[in-house]
């Protein structure tokens, strides 16, 4: 599940893989290799992800229906 919601938070927001692997420092290749599954994501890339799309870390694992984060959390990004 979690590799959908990259997905569908990538084209959500309009982004290209070459877009999001720019931003983590990564070759597209890596990042499409994570959004397929072949490659398990590293715990720091997950927070990253979840920073720039505004989501809880829970929403990108598939463990709540929405992506609303706690306030407290969202606190933490500033």
């Amino acid at each position: 599940m979690m590799y959908q919601r990259l997905r569908d938070l990538r084209e959500d927001h309009d982004k290209t893989q070459k877009d999001i692997a720019s931003m983590l420092n990564i070759s597209q290749t890596t990042y499409s290799r994570y959004e397929s599954g072949a490659l398990d994501i590293p715990s720091a890339t997950i927070i990253r992800l979840a920073r720039f799309y505004h989501v809880s870390t829970d929403y990108l694992f598939g463990l709540v229906v929405h992506p609303v984060q706690d306030p407290a959390v969202a606190a933490l990004r500033t």
